[in-house]
């Protein structure tokens, strides 16, 4: 890989993966829907001056519905619904479960568009929700609790965005990823806008929460686009997808270094198991010793 890319690659995951640590900051300030409100709207209105610059706002007219539905699943609702989670789970532990969406893209694909699970997929699944049984075992027990619910929230969010990659595959293929990116995040702005009076924060900002709120939308969403659009024109989806190991590496230092979190044994052990899931479901990880297993085993003709 180039160096400009594999730095761009660095900057990203160290972009996204900080998201988690502002989202933990600020929520508690705005709640999670006034939150993606001004991340997704600030997100808006700096990807904006680019899609005017490059004309693409026709784009967005001619493919609304399309881009309101994935700006529903890929921003709106999965955004709040890890927004949420923050409240309760660790910075760092949200990380890893946004690395499981690949696996549920993987998933969704399999359900609604009957694509082929090879044998090295199925065998990432399998690995992945391992992972996920490891970090519901680390709460030190299996109650339905306030960790149980963020952590289901997590996952439903995750599977948004399987849902929304693959309805994107699907109905806007050709369509600027710019325009999609912008329309999106309007979108989603436009959808949770109804919510906020009920959701308004009944204490003042600090200013704290309110430069996380900025940094959210301004660097971890619309300059995070930015870059990942640009890495998949230059190295293409198979090699921009491997961002998704590098995001827990560092939502989990971050939340380290400037939250103080803790790791432990539970956490450790699945994500090693989600990213090695993540790893076999994408095809980062190549199986080429499953096939000759099944050379070996399979009857002759």
């Amino acid at each position: 890989m180039p160096l400009p890319q594999l730095l761009q690659l660095v900057s990203l995951a160290a972009i996204w993966g900080a998201s988690f640590m502002f989202m933990r900051v600020a929520v508690p300030e705005l709640g999670p829907i006034a939150l993606i409100i001004g991340r997704a709207g600030i997100g808006f209105l700096t990807l904006l001056p680019f899609l005017l610059y490059y004309n693409l706002q026709r784009q967005i007219f001619n493919h609304w519905r399309s881009m309101l539905i994935v700006g529903i699943t890929n921003t709106a609702l999965p955004f709040v619904l890890f927004a949420f989670a923050t409240l309760t789970l660790h910075a760092g532990l949200a990380s890893v479960l946004n690395a499981t969406a690949p696996i549920f893209t993987a998933l969704v694909a399999f359900i609604w568009l009957n694509e082929r699970l090879g044998r090295g997929k199925v065998l990432g699944l399998l690995i992945g929700f391992c992972g996920v049984f490891a970090l519901f075992a680390g709460k030190g027990d299996l109650n339905f609790d306030a960790t149980a619910l963020a952590i289901i929230a997590a996952l439903i969010a995750a599977v948004n965005y399987g849902f929304a990659a693959n309805y994107t595959k699907l109905k806007l293929t050709g369509v600027s990823p710019l325009a999609i990116a912008t329309g999106s995040q309007g979108f989603a702005t436009l959808v949770l806008l109804p919510f906020l009076p009920f959701t308004m924060p009944e204490q003042p900002l600090t200013l704290t929460g309110i430069y996380a709120t900025i940094t959210l939308g301004a660097v971890c969403t619309a300059l995070g686009l930015i870059i990942y659009f640009n890495l998949l024109a230059k190295l293409g989806t198979a090699k921009a997808i491997s961002v998704t190991y590098l995001i827990p590496v560092f939502g989990i230092g971050w939340g380290m270094l400037f939250l103080e979190e803790q790791l432990n044994g539970s956490i450790v052990l699945g994500t090693a198991l989600i990213l090695f899931g993540v790893g076999l479901t994408t095809g980062l990880i190549r199986t080429r010793w499953l096939n000759r297993v099944s050379a070996e085993v399979r009857p002759p003709n």
